[in-house]
This record gives C-alpha cells, sequence and structure tokens, in this order.
C-alpha cells in the first residue's frame, strides 16, 4: 500500500537506514586500516590498495542487478537474509586473504552481499511511499546513513589501537548480525502476493525496455553515476590527501568525520525542503551549485600548489553540503516513473550508476599524487556533465508551482 501523507515512525526510517549502513561500516571503518593491511598481506603500492575502498562498489553493483529482480519473485525479505549470508562467507574470505589479490575478491563478494540489503530497502520504501514523500523518507533514511561515515573512521581507528585491524571484520560482522535479527522480527514483508512475479532471465531485457521508455529515469541514473564517481575519488584518496599531502594523520579521522557531517545537514534539510519546493527544483541548483564550486577551485588554483587546509575544507565542506540535496532526490526522480517494477527497477539503475562510477573514480584517482587540484577538476568535469544531462532530459518544468507537478 503506498501512502502520500502517512509519516513512517521512526523505527521503519532507523532499520531502512540500519540496513543501508552496513554498506558505510564496510566502506568507511576500513580507511584507516589500509596501510597496515597492506603491510600485512605485503601489498605495499597505495596506488593497488585504494582497490580495496573502490572495489567493494563493483559487488554493491553486481549483487544489486541479481537481487533486485529475485525480490520481485520471492519477496523482500528472504533476499536480504540470503545478502547477509554472502556478507559473512565474504568477511571470512577477507580474514584469511594471504594477499592483495583474495582481499580484493572478499571485498568484492561483501559488496555483493550488501547489495541485497541496500537495494531491498529502496524497494520498501517504494512499495509503500511515493512522489515528494518517498523522497522526503529517502532523505531521512540518508541522513541516518550519514552518521555512520561520520564515526567509522574513528571507530576503526580505535579497534585497531586493541584488536588489529582484523577487529573491525568481526566488527561488522556483529553490526550486521544485529541488524539481520531486527529486521527479522520487525519488518514486514511489502511485496504483496499479487505482485509477485515469475522470475526469468527475459525480466532484464524487458525491465531495462521499460526504463529506457523514461527518459528523466535514465538522465537521473547517469548523473547518479558521475557524482558517485566523483565522490569516490575522494573517498579512495582521502587518507592519502590529508595524512600524507598535507601530514594530518593525528586528525584525519575528525576532518573526515567533520565533512561527513556536511552531507548528514544538507540531507536533513532535504527532508524538510523537498515537500515546499520540490525533488526536481532542489536537485538542480545543488547540482549547479556543486559545478560551479568545483570549477571554481580548479580555476582558482590552475598551476598552483595545494592551498591552506582551511580552503581546501571550505571547498570541500560546500561540495558536500550539495551532495545531501543531490543524492536521494536523484535516486527518487528515478524510481518515481517504475514503482510498478520496482525490484527490477531499484536494480538495474543501481547497477548502472555504480559501475559507472568505478572507472570514473579510478581513472582521475590515478592523477593524485602530489597535488589535489585533479580531485577538484574530476568533480567539476562530472558535475558540468550531470547538469547538462538533468537539463536536456527532464521531463517536468523547472521552479513552477511545486504542487502542480506532485
Amino acid at each position: 500500500m503506498q501512502n502520500e501523507n502517512v509519516k513512517p515512525n521512526f523505527e521503519f526510517v532507523a532499520l531502512m537506514a540500519s540496513l543501508m549502513s552496513i554498506v558505510a561500516l564496510t566502506i568507511d571503518a576500513l580507511i584507516p586500516a589500509i596501510s597496515d593491511i597492506g603491510i600485512a598481506i605485503n601489498s605495499l603500492d597505495p596506488t593497488q590498495n585504494q582497490l580495496l575502498i573502490i572495489m567493494i562498489f563493483l559487488g554493491l553493483g553486481v549483487g544489486q542487478l541479481f537481487f533486485g529482480p529475485i525480490s520481485d519473485s520471492l519477496g523482500r525479505k528472504p533476499i536480504v537474509y540470503m545478502g547477509f549470508v554472502v556478507f559473512a562467507i565474504a568477511s571470512v574470505i577477507c580474514l584469511l586473504a594471504p594477499n592483495l589479490e583474495i582481499m580484493i575478491i572478499g571485498r568484492i563478494l561483501q559488496g555483493v552481499g550488501l547489495s541485497a540489503p541496500r537495494t531491498i530497502s529502496i524497494s520498501i520504501i517504494r512499495d509503500t511511499y511515493r512522489g515528494d514523500y518517498m523522497a522526503k523518507i529517502m532523505s531521512f533514511v540518508t541522513a541516518f546513513f550519514i552518521l555512520i561515515p561520520v564515526v567509522a573512521p574513528a571507530f576503526g581507528k580505535a579497534i585497531m589501537s586493541f584488536s588489529g585491524w582484523e577487529g573491525i571484520f568481526y566488527a561488522q560482522l556483529f553490526f550486521a548480525l544485529v541488524v539481520c535479527i531486527w529486521f527479522y522480527k520487525r519488518q514486514e514483508e511489502t511485496l504483496k502476493p499479487e505482485y509477485k512475479v515469475a522470475f526469468k532471465a527475459s525480466v532484464f531485457i524487458e525491465g531495462t525496455k521499460e526504463i529506457f521508455r523514461y527518459r528523466e529515469t535514465v538522465s537521473c541514473t547517469i548523473i547518479s553515476g558521475l557524482i558517485t564517481g566523483s565522490f569516490l575519488v575522494y573517498l579512495s584518496s582521502a587518507q592519502h590527501v590529508f595524512e600524507e599531502l598535507y601530514g594530518l594523520a593525528d586528525s584525519f579521522t575528525l576532518i573526515f568525520a567533520g565533512l561527513a557531517i556536511s552531507i548528514g545537514l544538507s540531507t536533513l534539510m532535504n527532508g524538510t525542503l523537498v515537500l515546499r519546493f520540490g525533488m526536481r527544483n532542489l536537485s538542480f541548483v545543488a547540482l549547479s551549485t556543486y559545478t560551479a564550486i568545483a570549477l571554481l577551485y580548479s580555476a582558482l588554483f590552475w598551476n598552483s600548489p595545494d592551498p591552506s587546509v582551511p580552503v581546501l575544507l571550505s571547498f570541500l565542506s560546500v561540495l558536500f553540503l550539495c551532495l545531501g540535496f543531490i543524492w536521494g532526490n536523484m535516486r527518487s526522480i528515478a524510481m518515481e516513473p517504475i514503482g510498478h517494477i520496482a525490484g527490477i527497477g531499484a536494480a538495474i539503475t543501481g547497477f548502472v550508476s555504480t559501475v559507472l562510477s568505478i572507472p570514473i573514480s579510478i581513472f582521475i584517482g590515478k592523477y593524485i599524487t602530489d597535488s589535489v587540484w585533479a580531485l577538484f577538476a574530476g568533480l567539476g568535469v562530472c558535475g558540468l556533465l550531470s547538469v547538462a544531462l538533468f537539463i536536456a532530459f527532464k521531463t517536468r518544468p523547472l521552479f513552477a508551482s511545486n504542487r502542480a507537478y506532485q
């Protein structure tokens, strides 16, 4: 049953956020441990070790392509349990990995497993709500989700102080177990029996054809990939930038947390403002500002030394404030026309945006060696393409009366 006016309770929002947050914990808690893990598995190339952060997104992309359509056949809840089992097996592989290659395989499989709760949580929200109310709920869920990156690096560093990097994987497994039990006890199945469809290979072809009927869904999916890819560059290079280029090893976790708070703050603001201004208007303004700030930095510091820490953090803070108005709204706009195929729709759009982000992050990231300039140049180019796509393929007018287009 879809509800436009019924407000979700706190537990629903917190549970959906927790399903997504395991992804953030698995990624961000490991960031302070990358160097130690490299030493333990005899991998001393920092560029190669960054793949431990990036390649989990490959698993997230591929996994949701599989779990999404299966959930349209078997229901939402069984798929979440299946994903947690895969995640547990993958975590053991990481713990026992003798080299970088095996650990990367484990990280990819972790992503595959976590794609189930991540994708299904979106499908559950789409099963239950629609329109700007769906965007509002997605914003609150994302705001809870953002709390994990705020504390995850410090959490990972604290665990390392008394148990080594292996303790991070054990902590992730414990958190996953708690959330899985909570989900089992408190969340009802949202896919009604009459909406279940038999799983077959043609579902991918038919689902893709259906998605391509909606140009706004396609454009917003590509935009999500561009923006996520540019953010992954920051995520995978943050330790190198702040600890090595700026010599801020002691305060890295605080800086990382502060920037994550910027995203969380704007996400909370989006949850309040989206009903007043509409998700398309907020998205467009945020994309435009994001692009302008990145290009401004690129112009100001072209062929110049990196700026002081306060200047760098000021630019990054504004960029991350914009992200809170982009991510949830882009996903909601993309999903709005395809609610009748929510499972396969979330799977295909999530797969495309996630897989698109990986080569973008790897390509831009290899240029961040002795300067931060390439990071902002990459953000600017991705933002510029996103704004162009948003304008070219919009299906509803911007800045018109919001209520008329809900």
